[in-house]
């Protein structure tokens, strides 16, 4: 699996995002977070939002970047935003708490991304073996099959008529 560097203070568009998604999949891999989705399905898509909105937030605050600019980046208020980045949220708090977890033992996330990559990329090379064995059998039925079109032209010449 390929390690991806993550800044816990972001510079630039590529930093950020990588911590923003980092906050999100820790906070989501949370157990109580984990249980009470399992609790109220009905609010998953509520949470998840309110979840990616916090962690979006958050990364781009760690950038140094002003409530004004991240509100208008993300499409919310500012007071959403700032309600987020003080913990008067339930997902902000949640961030937070991953953020302080990040800060305390280091991002520890097994990316689930690389993880499907990798996994994917098996599976692919799987079936291009595949795929490839399949190909010289073919080929070799095929050299068998003109062998026997040429013996069967050769009998056929040979049968009087």
């Amino acid at each position: 699996m390929s390690e991806i560097e993550i800044s816990l203070n972001p510079i630039g568009r590529d930093e950020i995002h990588k911590l923003e998604y980092c906050l999100l999949i820790g906070a989501l891999s949370r157990q109580d977070l984990l249980e009470e989705a399992l609790k109220n399905p009905e609010e998953r898509l509520t949470w998840i939002d309110s979840l990616a909105v916090a962690a979006a937030a958050f990364a781009r605050q760690k950038a140094n970047l002003t409530i004004s600019k991240i509100a208008e980046e993300l499409g919310r208020t500012e007071a959403t935003i700032r309600n987020h980045l003080t913990g008067k949220t339930k997902a902000g708090q949640l961030i937070k708490e991953t953020y302080e977890k990040f800060v305390r033992e280091g991002v520890k996330l097994e990316l689930l991304y690389n993880r499907r990559y990798e996994e994917e990329k098996r599976k692919r090379e799987e079936m291009e073996k595949e795929v490839s064995t399949l190909k010289e059998k073919l080929y070799i039925l095929k050299e068998e099959l003109i062998k026997i079109k040429e013996n069967l032209e050769k009998l056929s010449k040979d049968i009087p008529q």
